[in-house]
């Protein structure tokens, strides 16, 4: 074998391997990353299984918590329910965050779901352990879209939030998109839930 030769089997193998590496596993997902230490650091809530509403029936993701899939309407629960959807890219987000926390911690208030979307699942329960925020937290995939962003038609900008009615009705909350405060959410989820 001449060292062209060598050179260009070492090549190749070398190629291959990367490929094989990057490449997604056969049922279409990237190898799974252990979070067993990012979630126990970030020690959120668990999404527990609760009576489900009808809108978002169907719509699976994973429990940021626990790891396992749950159906969105079991993870909202009978409402009214906060769903927030956030990426750990989104500035906004990061400052939204806490304020949900604050407000989920008030007695009376609604359910407060959050969705992880186009960031990986090790960064945003990263971010959560940063802002010591614990509320129940699904996660959407790193992609451009998800299911749980298709079901609710999530508009590009982040954050965005929507009132899941006791009804089962979906609402967006367009005014404020920002909730700056305990009092704005407050006041949003007891005019989104009427």
């Amino acid at each position: 074998m001449t060292t062209a030769t060598k050179w260009a089997v070492a090549v190749g193998v070398l190629l291959l391997a990367v490929i094989v590496a990057v490449l997604p596993n056969r049922d279409g997902t990237a190898p799974a990353e252990d979070l067993g230490p990012a979630r126990a650091k970030a020690a959120l809530a668990a999404c527990t299984a609760v009576t489900p509403g009808q809108a978002l029936a169907g719509v699976k993701a994973d429990c940021l918590g626990d790891g396992g899939q749950v159906d969105l309407a079991a993870a909202v629960g009978p409402g009214p329910t906060l769903v927030n959807i956030w990426a750990t890219w989104c500035q906004p987000c990061r400052t939204e965050l806490p304020v949900l926390a604050a407000y989920a911690a008030e007695p009376g208030a609604a359910r407060v779901l959050t969705v992880q979307v186009a960031s990986s699942p090790s960064d945003g329960l990263e971010l959560l352990a940063e802002l010591g925020v614990r509320l129940p937290a699904v996660y959407d995939g790193d992609g451009q879209t998800g299911p749980v962003r298709s079901a609710l038609k999530v508009p590009p900008a982040l954050p965005a939030s929507y009132v899941v009615t006791p009804g089962g009705e979906v609402r967006f909350i367009d005014n404020p998109r920002l909730l700056a405060d305990v009092a704005q959410v407050r006041e949003a989820v007891a005019r989104y839930a009427a």
